[in-house]
Parts: structure tokens; sequence; C-alpha cells
């Protein structure tokens, strides 16, 4: 079996990195997901794991959140198993994950309890274990609800709130810490009456916040925005018959100022745009949301010095409320794959010119789905379920509703390898996805992780 282990000193993985996040790519094939922040060491051939973060279920199995880590090497004995779970005591409402820099921990965030689990992934990758847990997140950061995105820094972790403890509401903040899960900073989002040195562009200015990514060589973060405690933990057709409720959703997308972390420009992104994903070319200053409401996808895009927002493309017949959720973009930023959560379908589209993307394939994948995982080489993807728990279809309504499923896809065609039922497993409700490797690490204690295999063009 041929290693994925690249010996390097630590001092390149970050160099390395920089050269990444600029767009010098090398031709050799890419096995990490194209998602992951451009400061991250990456995985070089197949991936051997992939952890999936678990919503416990009350009344199934051990009822508690897990990281469940499954073997995805076709080379492997245990291809298309569970290796290992691990529970960490009752139910967060357990949602997104992100891995540190240097690859060693993977940070997962509950967004009910507001925990934050860090995960050693280093030690053993087949067998993670809980190295940390942050259990003063809402103290320590002035007053944010729900840990969300946790995004990878030289040395930090980057974590987007969904919501505040003043009124669970919508407004909140990134929140800053070092890799040892110490606390950094807090930033608030700009909204009208704060704007803390942003610019209003259109008619929102709300607060409101979800994901964020980074793009190193223009110096900017873009934020997104969804909704808050008192919504995404409401039951999901209950939400929906409230008016007033139906009104608390994002409607921006935010520039930031990379080096200061501080907001520079307010953009009308309307119908809660959730996941961003950014080009990786050297000359595309663009990157792709989706929202969820209106079933669009929106471009954020730069040009003459200036950062736009504009929807270039519909999502299949908004009118049935297919809910746009987690999005994918090819390493060659010519695809865009788009999950869309309430008919468990899966779109493509062609994004070579990216004000006109073109649906040019889609497949059912389950009778609901919501997260894709994709290698950088194109030629694997992976799809988890769950959604929010109060949103969820009920499992009893429904067949294929919490699953893990494996494809490849040959340019052509999606081609299912294998599926893990986690009803059946009695797992819980798969989120979101991670990848890892079994000889990403030096072998002796003394030595750092491996650095990505990046070479000058």
């Amino acid at each position: 079996m041929k290693s994925n282990r690249i010996k390097a000193p630590f001092t390149a993985v970050l160099g390395a990195a920089l050269v990444f996040g600029l767009g010098l790519v090398s031709g050799a094939a890419q096995a990490d997901e194209t998602c992951m922040s451009p400061y991250m060491a990456k995985i070089v051939g197949q991936e051997d794991y992939v952890y999936v973060w678990t919503l416990g279920i009350a009344g199934l199995g051990d009822e508690q959140d897990k990281l469940v880590t499954i073997d995805v090497n076709p080379q492997s004995k245990t291809y298309g198993k569970i290796v290992d779970t691990l529970s960490v005591g009752g139910r967060n409402e357990a949602h997104h994950s992100g891995l540190t820099d240097d690859r060693r921990y993977l940070w997962a965030g509950g967004l009910d309890t507001n925990k934050i689990f860090v995960f050693d992934i280093a030690t053993d990758p087949a067998k993670p274990t809980l190295h940390k847990t942050i259990t003063d997140f809402v103290d320590k950061s002035g007053g944010v609800v729900g840990p969300h995105t946790t995004y990878a820094l030289p040395g930090r972790m980057l974590i987007t709130g969904l919501s505040n403890h003043k009124d669970h509401g919508g407004e909140s903040a990134m929140v800053e810490y070092t890799n040892e899960g110490d606390y950094v900073a807090t930033y608030w989002m700009p909204k009208d009456g704060a704007m803390n040195g942003a610019v209003k562009s259109g008619q929102f200015a709300d607060g409101y916040n979800y994901d964020v990514r980074a793009l190193p060589r223009r110096n900017v973060f873009i934020t997104s925005s969804f909704t808050g405690w008192n919504n995404y933990m409401m039951d999901l057709g209950k939400m929906m018959a409230d008016g007033e409720a139906m009104k608390r959703f994002g409607n921006t997308a935010v520039v930031w100022n990379l080096h200061t972390r501080q907001p520079k420009k307010v953009l009308d992104v309307p119908g809660a745009p959730l996941e961003i994903r950014c080009a990786w070319g050297a000359q595309r200053d663009y990157c792709f949301t989706t929202t969820a409401l209106t079933s669009k996808i929106w471009l954020i895009y730069e040009q003459d010095g200036e950062w736009h927002s504009k929807a270039v493309a519909d999502i299949g017949d908004a009118s049935k409320i297919p809910l746009p959720v987690d999005i994918s973009i090819s390493a060659d930023d010519q695809l865009l794959w788009v999950n869309t959560w309430n008919d468990g379908m899966t779109r493509l589209f062609d994004v070579s010119d990216p004000f006109a993307p073109k649906e040019v394939f889609s497949q059912k994948i389950g009778d609901q789905v919501n997260m894709i995982s994709q290698s950088w080489d194109g030629k694997r993807a992976y799809y988890t379920s769950s959604l929010l728990s109060n949103w969820d279809k009920k499992e009893g309504n429904a067949g294929d509703v919490q699953y893990f499923k494996a494809y490849t896809w040959d340019g052509e065609q999606l081609t299912q390898k294998f599926a893990i039922d986690f009803i059946a497993e009695k797992l819980g409700r798969p989120h979101q996805m991670r990848f890892g490797a079994r000889a990403l690490y030096a072998e002796s204690s003394d030595e750092q992780p491996a650095g990505p295999a990046l070479a000058a063009q």
C-alpha cells in the first residue's frame, strides 16, 4: 500500500500551505477535501479514514453524540467498515468539525450545549481519543452561542457562532482560539447601529453568522449568515408555520480583512446563505454560496477592487423548497456540487463561467441528504444525511434517512461503493465528515507532522 506520509520540518507546513493558498498547485493527484483551509497540511494520495461527527438519538444505542471512524481505503481489509466509535457523553446537537493546521486535532462543536470537543487523530488515526473538552465557550467569548465552523489558521482555530446568550437570536460573532484551546479574541458581526467600521452596501446589516472561508491572496475572510438558537433548535414544521420565526434568518455575507480581523463590507445575500466555497485559482477572486430559503447560487466576487454579490443560478424548483445545504467546489474551479436536503438530491453545476452556472448532472442520494466531502482529485465523493435533530425527517416515516454513503465519480456518473445505515448500526444521525490517513504522521514522537506535498510549477 502506498504511504501517504511525507517527512517535512514543521516550518515547511505553513510555507507549503501558503504556496497552496496562493494557487501554485502541483499537477500531482491530491486526495484531500476541496473545502479545507489553505493553511492546512494536506493528505496526498488515497484517504484512509472518514471521521463522521454524529448526533445521538434518544432510545438508540448509547444515545450519545460520537465520532465515528470509517475505513474508506479500497486496499484495506476493513474497507467500508466502521473501525471505531468514540462517544462524548450526552446530546449536544453535534454539527460541524474542523482540523487544526497541523492535522493533529479535530475540533467538533455542539450547537446546543456550546461544548467543543477536541479529538487527537494523530496518535492513532484509526482510533481517535478525546484530548480536551472546552466548556466555557460562552463565557470566554463574551456571550457567543452555537459553535459552528471550526476553521484552521496558522496555529489558531477560528470558530463561527450562530447565536448569542442574550436573546438566542441570530446576532453573533467569530471567536479565535489557539490550537492548544486558549481563547484569543471575539469579533462581532457588523449590524445596523454597530457596523464596527464596515460599509453597508445594500439593504441588510443583520449581524448574523454561519460559515467562514479565507482567500489569503486577497487578504480577506468571507462569512455567511443563518439563524439563531431559537430557530435551529425548534421543530422544523412548527418553525415554518411561525411567520415571525421565518423572518429571523440571515440575509448577508461579510467581507473581512484577514490580517486585522476587521469587517470591511456587508453584502446583501437574501435567503439564509450557508456554506461558502472559494475558488482555488490564483486569478479567480470569487466564492460561491447557496441560499437555503430561496434556492439560489450566489457569487461573491471582487471586481475593480470592490466586493459584490450576485444571484447567478436557481437550484431546482424553489416552490418545492428543496433547501440547498452543503456545496463542494472542484479543485480546478470548474464544477460545483450542490446538495438539497429536502428532496435528497445532489446536483452538479458547470461553473466554468462563475456568472452563469449550468446544471449538468443530478442524482438522488437518499430520502434526505446534507453534507458532501469531495476528494481533491475529484474521483470520490462521500455523503451524510443529517441536518439538525429537530429538522430531520423522522426515521419511522421514511426509509433512507440516516446514512453514510461512498461514491466514485468518473466524470459522467456517481457509482455507489458502499453505504452504512446509521440507524441500523444504532449510531445516530451522521453529520460532518473529515478525512484522515494512517501514515500522515512521522513515526517518532519528536518529529513534526508531515507537510503537504506541493511542488512549485
